[in-house]
């Protein structure tokens, strides 16, 4: 094992793969000579050269087209957007083009595409650069959408996307660049539509996928303090969604939390609810419950930020819930 922070996992998927696969190119803005908006792809230019490295101007509509239209004749694009909340500009190329050529094309073509990125909130970027847009894509049949909390599950899972032959959806987040992890040495893929039980328990089941990982793992921490044993389940694919990891989960611990950074109002946190209910109904000794952001626009102000998204206290107090506990501060929709 080696420790190196999820941006380096990203970087040492995408080189690895690229010297793997002469067809892929990386292209978006800012991917060679500045390295990366958020330097997922430093060295890559210097490595790789302009011809599978490629700037492209401020048109996401357009170089994903390039992408989709490259993908048709053989080429493995990755297609980097700065930040997913571009990635509305590129909706049609995604939705109509990517997600069902091979469909509409009688299976005669194939779409291998990856378009990765940051979503969801960052540090006071507010409402336009602030949006987790997952459930979005996660509507689209032909997509995949993958989102990955660990550098370890960065790395395999995007080494994976890029082999799929499929056009994928990879969405990472800013606020998880730096965190640091174990990552497996040598080659090592993990495939598409796996869960991952992040921590085991008997009490309750918390699904939590991309950075809200990390919360739902630290109100875990403390909760076991108390003697209650939380089951941390990370979904990592959302489409396709593991749905035998979840459903066992339930049956164990007859309880669950849902924690999403999203909105609540037609959320991935309610498909998981969807699913829950129809395969272990008859498992349940209390409601689901959700802990998501708010149902605003993000606020630019810190302190308001703060209050818009899921924190360590408000998956605690849902957990009180589901137990039919005191808890401090949790009441109505999670």
């Amino acid at each position: 094992m080696s420790i190196m922070t999820y941006r380096e996992a990203l970087n040492q998927a995408m080189r690895e793969e690229m010297r793997r696969d002469e067809t892929i190119v990386l292209m978006g803005e800012e991917v060679g000579f500045y390295q990366g908006a958020y330097k997922v792809s430093k060295g890559l230019l210097d490595e790789f050269g302009p011809m599978r490295v490629l700037d492209t101007p401020i048109t996401e509509l357009g170089f994903t087209g390039l992408g989709v239209g490259a993908a048709m004749v053989g080429v493995r694009p990755i297609v980097e957007m700065m930040t997913f909340n571009f990635a509305l500009l590129a909706l049609d190329q995604i939705v109509n083009s990517a997600a069902k050529m091979l469909y509409m094309s009688g299976g005669q073509f194939s779409i291998p595409l990856v378009v990765r990125g940051p979503g969801g909130a960052g540090h006071q970027l507010a409402a336009q650069h602030s949006q987790s847009l997952e459930a979005w894509f996660c509507h689209v049949p032909g997509l995949k959408v993958v989102t990955p909390a660990t550098p370890a599950d960065a790395k395999g899972l995007l080494k994976t996307s890029i082999r799929d032959n499929n056009p994928v959806v990879f969405i990472e987040s800013e606020v998880l660049y730096g965190t640091r992890g174990e990552v497996p040495d040598g080659e090592y893929l993990t495939p598409l539509g796996v869960a991952d039980v992040k921590r085991p328990g008997r009490d309750v089941t918390v699904i939590a996928h991309s950075k809200m990982l990390l919360v739902a793992l630290d109100a875990a921490a403390d909760l076991a303090k108390e003697g209650i044993e939380v089951e941390v389940v990370d979904p990592r694919t959302l489409r396709p969604l593991d749905v035998e990891t979840l459903l066992n989960s339930v049956k164990k611990t007859n309880r669950v939390v849902i924690v999403e950074e999203g909105w609540p109002q037609y959320g991935v946190g309610a498909q998981f609810v969807d699913v829950i209910q129809h395969g272990a109904f008859d498992y349940l000794d209390a409601p689901i419950l959700r802990v998501t952001g708010a149902d605003v626009p993000m606020p630019y102000a810190k302190n308001l930020e703060h209050l818009a998204l899921p924190a360590k206290q408000r998956v605690k107090d849902a957990v009180y819930r589901v137990l039919y506990r005191q808890g401090v501060g949790a009441q109505g929709h999670a």
